[in-house]
């Protein structure tokens, strides 16, 4: 069942706030990642594939062949478990659709904090 036009504006609002809040968990919830079943499926090929030259070079008393299989297995397993590539635009969606990214402030991470903290405060009318 689609959403009322209501519902789509106070979701849309909702993402709007989410994105001013906190840029990088907004952009982290957008960005769809890599995990797709092609991913996986290269994934469960390479496990399969360095298993069998493992077992293979177990069998055929060839060190190399085992190495071999485990280091594809293990990049295999290194790959499906990498953090996705961010790609398009990052950054906080204005209030009229555009994207503009997040300025980067060089400090502690208490000073971070603190001025977040600030921030939300005021924004709430202390």
């Amino acid at each position: 069942m689609p959403l009322s036009e209501y519902e789509q504006r106070v979701l849309e609002q909702m993402e709007r706030q989410l994105a001013s809040d906190d840029p990088r968990l907004a952009s982290t919830m957008q960005s769809g990642g890599r995990s797709s079943a092609t991913q996986w499926s290269i994934v469960a090929v390479g496990v399969i594939v360095g298993l069998l030259a493992l077992v293979g070079g177990a069998a055929l008393s060839q060190v190399w062949l085992g190495v071999v299989g485990f280091l594809v297995m293990f990049a295999a397993v290194a790959y499906g478990f990498a953090p996705p590539r961010r790609r398009g635009p990052q950054g906080v969606v204005t209030s009229d659709g555009s994207v503009r990214r997040p300025s980067r402030k060089r400090g502690s991470f208490m000073t971070r904090l603190e001025e977040r903290w600030e921030r939300r405060r005021d924004e709430r009318g202390r």
